[in-house]
């Protein structure tokens, strides 16, 4: 299968690889590109974390909305989350536990690292999807193998997000649940697709806790 997303840069922000054992793996919405989820770091202001934000092609993890027919996402789809499962064993590799790195994506990417998660369930120091659920059309039953142990999980989103259904939410809340994480759910009535200021304060504890267990 084609590597769209394959070998692409990740750009850094906050420590150094390797000067804090806490990293936090950053996932850009469609058409936006590392830097955009840079500027989430910055604001979440967390630079004890070696942050990581890895590309898209195209700018574009996969070409349609996230619950459209699976088949219809690839190669883009499988090429993402194998570059995901790349990215977390390089930092396993080079000493950094899964309990001290954070999932954390927007939009499109709030939808791809959740979606990874689950399938790759384990426990992780935080996963936080801004604006996003698991990935499959209507009716997709997610019964992957694995538990998140008690992995604080945040899934925050607007009642009226127009690329978001509100059910997908619901439904990727109790798929966390099931599996054994912890999970924050917030529904803001009215909110446009962004991320607010409550989203940030919640992650930043939830940030801050992972470095103190870390250190």
């Amino acid at each position: 299968m084609m590597e769209p997303h394959g070998g692409l840069p990740v750009e850094q922000w906050g420590a150094a690889l390797g000067e804090s054992p806490a990293v936090a793996i950053l996932v850009h919405g469609r058409n936006a590109a590392p830097r955009n989820i840079i500027d989430l770091a910055r604001v979440l202001d967390r630079p004890g974390f070696t942050h990581l934000a890895p590309a898209a092609a195209g700018h574009t993890w996969y070409p349609y909305s996230f619950m459209a027919e699976t088949a219809k996402n690839e190669p883009g789809l499988t090429s993402a989350l194998t570059m995901l499962a790349d990215l977390v064993a390089s930092l396993i590799a080079r000493g950094i536990r899964h309990e001290h790195i954070v999932l954390l994506g927007f939009s499109q990417g709030a939808c791809l690292a959740a979606e990874f998660a689950v399938r790759n369930a384990t426990r992780y120091g935080g996963i936080v999807a801004y604006s996003g659920g698991l990935i499959g059309p209507p009716g997709t039953m997610w019964n992957d193998p694995g538990s998140f142990d008690g992995t604080p999980v945040f899934l925050g989103c607007s009642d009226i997000d127009s690329h978001v259904p509100l059910q997908r939410v619901e439904e990727s809340a109790a798929v966390f649940e099931r599996m054994g994480a912890t999970v924050t759910k917030r529904i803001y009535p009215g909110m446009g697709h962004l991320v607010n200021d409550e989203e940030i304060d919640f992650v930043q504890q939830l940030m801050d806790d992972v470095l103190a267990s870390a250190v």
